[in-house]
């Protein structure tokens, strides 16, 4: 299993895994809590119930780099352009704008 903190202006907003059973989004409770949080995306509303989905969510595949900048991605971090979750937790820890992606590894939980 993969995991990922999302998080949004820098405080963490949730968590994005990937399993054997597809990919999946949780918001993070104390982030539900606060005096006004904003969705990731309005195609992942607020809310306390997980999303699921047979293939990475669009607006986190939408992070992802596209072009000959996805080219020398994977080429020079010898990544499988097949991997969306591999390219995500690689590319997309400083991205344009307030969401960013933060690998959680094995050994950091």
């Amino acid at each position: 299993m993969r995991k990922a903190a999302i998080k949004m202006d820098k405080q963490l907003a949730g968590w994005l895994t990937q399993d054997e059973y597809g990919y999946h989004f949780v918001y993070d409770s104390s982030y539900l809590a606060l005096h006004n949080p904003r969705p990731v995306s309005l195609t992942l509303p607020l809310g306390e119930r997980p999303f699921t989905s047979n293939v990475l969510f669009p607006f986190f595949d939408g992070l992802i780099p596209e072009g000959w900048l996805l080219d020398v991605v994977e080429k020079n971090w010898k990544l499988n352009p097949r991997d969306r979750m591999g390219i995500l937790l690689a590319c997309c820890k400083d991205c344009i704008g307030a969401v960013s992606v933060e690998e959680i590894k094995e050994d950091n939980k």
